[in-house]
């Protein structure tokens, strides 16, 4: 009901807006989850009643027997994607625009307004991330737990812009209650994914390649800190697991990406001759990842379907994309470079930025210093 309450208080934009709020369950749930969600399902429908406006209506949908094999946060953001794609059909508005927005999330008043001026401003944009802040004080939650958003936060801050810092051009934030991606162009890239976990960074770089993929900074969602068990990974899981152990957030080693940001400048130099000596020049971190990839073979391949330059840089970040660049900084921490406390790597990387900043900053001083940074994004090509 917060949340619903957060878009009611929101600027109406010049569109209507629905909101689609999906209750679901496995068909295995236990009965505590299955009363709570009726319990749920029963509010919200009487709430919506009563708040429904010709601008701004809430649906509430309940999905109460969905297969267990796939019940999860993927299977439930693209009931609700589907449905939402749908109802735009419906109204003939193809180019409509879903957004992703969590349960336990807030936002800015401004937040439905300058998600229309977004995709008004960049007609072309395809899809957008959204800027987001966690709390990192209040009386909802435990002092602990608003020390370790304040850790996983920066951690998250902290890999997009030291992917940045290594020139890796699909370098986005990708947090599931803070993307948009129009109607068209979702359905084009095939919908949402039905993973359980990580759903949101498998399906926002699907767009992050076009040239008119965008930031949205002048809003902000408030995403919840609150621990949970419900996925193997992602913020609620990070958050009940330093809670468990009681310890600080730790995260990927500067070094790994002093190894990539040599190696993405050598990319350029791939084409139109291939030099197998270059290879011998690079990290060893490299060397031994490329090794499992059949690197040489893959180059050959990108080659023979490109006549430039900037064709093959284009095909070769569409191979070389986020997922690979993951894996690559997990063969890194397991093979070369051990991960270290988020606060000593993101005081790395501020250096690295301000050089007159010697001295060592709390780990909430760094994410201030980070958001303020990552809020000035920039512009894509419209």
């Amino acid at each position: 009901i917060n949340s619903l309450r957060a878009l009611k208080k929101c600027v109406l934009p010049v569109c209507a807006v629905e909101v689609i709020l999906l209750l679901n369950q496995s068909e295995k749930a236990s009965k505590t989850i299955k009363e709570q969600n009726q319990r749920t399902f029963e509010k919200t429908t009487a709430w919506a009643e009563k708040n429904n406006t010709p601008r701004l209506q809430f649906f509430c949908l309940f999905h109460e027997a969905l297969p267990p094999k796939h019940a999860g946060v993927g299977l439930a953001r693209k009931i609700g994607l589907d449905e939402a794609v749908y109802r735009f059909e419906q109204a003939g508005q193809e180019d409509g625009v879903l957004v992703c927005f969590d349960a336990d999330s807030n936002c800015d008043e401004n937040y439905l307004q300058a998600i229309e001026q977004h995709f008004k401003r960049f007609p072309k944009t395809p899809a957008c991330s959204i800027y987001y802040e966690h709390p990192l004080e209040g009386t909802t939650f435990t002092p602990d737990i608003y020390q370790y958003i304040t850790e996983y936060e920066l951690h998250l801050r902290y890999y997009v812009d030291v992917m940045r810092f290594s020139n890796f051009p699909l370098a986005y934030q990708t947090v599931g209650s803070s993307m948009a991606v129009r109607s068209s162009a979702y359905q084009k890239q095939g919908g949402m994914n039905r993973r359980k976990a990580g759903e949101d960074f498998y399906f926002l770089h699907k767009f992050t390649p076009s040239p008119h993929f965008s930031e949205l900074n002048a809003t902000r969602v408030i995403p919840s800190p609150r621990p949970s068990d419900r996925v193997p990974f992602g913020t609620g899981k990070a958050i009940a697991k330093m809670q468990e152990q009681g310890s600080g957030y730790l995260t990927y080693h500067p070094s790994t990406f002093l190894d990539l940001k040599a190696f993405i400048a050598l990319i350029p130099k791939l084409y139109p001759e291939f030099e197998e000596d270059l290879l011998n020049t690079l990290p060893k971190s490299i060397q031994a990842f490329l090794q499992t990839l059949n690197f040489k073979e893959k180059i050959a391949d990108i080659k023979r379907h490109t006549a430039s330059e900037a064709t093959f840089l284009s095909r070769f970040y569409q191979w070389f994309n986020a997922f690979l660049v993951m894996k690559y900084v997990h063969f890194a921490r397991d093979h070369y470079y051990p991960d270290i406390a988020v606060q000593e790597a993101a005081n790395w990387l501020l250096k690295i930025w301000y050089p007159e900043e010697q001295k060592d900053y709390s780990a909430k001083e760094l994410l201030l210093r980070f958001r303020a940074k990552d809020r000035e994004g920039f512009a894509p090509n419209s």
